[in-house]
């Protein structure tokens, strides 16, 4: 894990440093650079050079640095957990990223166990009823969820369900939820998160369900099956403990890039719906050119896909108990 973080940081500091303008150019530049959304005064540009220079990205005559000696004195910081201060609002980005990151894991496990739940059980159903008129209408919705891009996802629903009035889409509270009690507290989250999860959720369930259901169909057919169904066991154990059981190992592997591509894809979400999260935050930096910021999310991202595939290795033997540790 730990060559595997520092392949991917070197080469997200080498890309995001090798793109055209910094963000001084690009403030200076205003909107139609791309930059911060207005010009700098002078001050705030040379304020913005002097944090550049104590992070070690320019030396002390302005000019940058080498792009290898700028990586490995971020490692060094990295090391100690200080990822600098933001660019654009001076704050520290572990702060910022304390602040965004609880966000879209609430929302990203939130879809991957509402996925599993809904996938498994739908998967089961398709491959035991194989060929037949429900299999064949699961399978069209399926291929038809599955199709829909998650922006277009978002946007029907804003248009249908948001424009009605029957769920809010815009953020994760209603303005001063903070003097509500507890319950309607949960309640306005609930109201709040049901959109975004969604559209987080529907995609991967559909592609699940699809394994599943191949996983099914290849082990009801295996020796062992028959084998179980000529002992005169029930149907529904020799479907559940038997044929099911073999049948998650490719499901848990997949697991391990659910994850990831839950928090890469929580960036259209987040935009459609204003949630603060970490796609949310990570969009705005890129456009700030927020070199602090990019480093730390990708950093973040990084550690929980590698825990995604730790998670995955260790299911495997839990699943299954013939695979080893060793």
């Amino acid at each position: 894990m730990i060559p595997t973080l520092f392949g991917i940081t070197l080469v997200t500091f080498s890309i995001i440093h090798l793109a055209p303008g910094n963000p001084v150019e690009l403030s200076i530049g205003g909107d139609q650079a791309g930059g911060m959304g207005a010009s700098l005064t002078k001050g705030q540009q040379q304020e913005i050079r002097r944090r550049m220079t104590e992070m070690g990205m320019l030396d002390a005559g302005g000019n940058p640095v080498p792009i290898p000696m700028q990586y490995v004195r971020w490692v060094g910081r990295m090391a100690a957990l200080d990822f600098g201060t933001s660019f654009k609002d001076k704050k520290p980005v572990i702060e910022k990223i304390a602040e965004s990151l609880p966000i879209t894991l609430m929302l990203s496990l939130s879809s991957i166990l509402i996925a599993y739940l809904v996938a498994v059980p739908v998967g089961v159903f398709s491959a035991v009823k194989r060929n037949s008129v429900p299999d064949h209408l699961v399978s069209s919705v399926l291929f038809f969820l599955w199709s829909i891009p998650s922006f277009l996802a978002g946007t029907l629903l804003i248009l249908t369900v948001g424009r009605a009035g029957w769920l809010p889409f815009v953020g994760l509270h209603e303005p001063g939820h903070e003097r509500l009690g507890y319950l309607p507290w949960l309640g306005d989250h609930l109201k709040h998160v049901v959109m975004p999860l969604a559209c987080m959720t529907y995609a991967s369930f559909a592609a699940l369900s699809r394994f599943v259901r191949t996983g099914m169909l290849e082990n009801l057919g295996l020796d062992y099956v028959r084998t179980a169904r000529s002992k005169g066991l029930p149907e529904r154990s020799v479907i559940l403990r038997h044929a099911l059981r073999n049948s998650l190992i490719p499901v848990v592997t997949i697991m391990a890039n659910i994850l990831p591509a839950l928090i890469g894809g929580s960036v259209i979400v987040e935009l459609i719906f204003t949630v603060h999260g970490m796609g949310y935050m990570g969009f705005q930096s890129v456009l700030s050119r927020d070199y602090p910021v990019i480093m730390a999310i990708a950093t973040f991202s990084a550690i929980l896909t590698m825990l995604g595939m730790l998670v995955s290795d260790f299911l495997y033997c839990v699943v299954d108990p013939r695979i080893s540790y060793h």
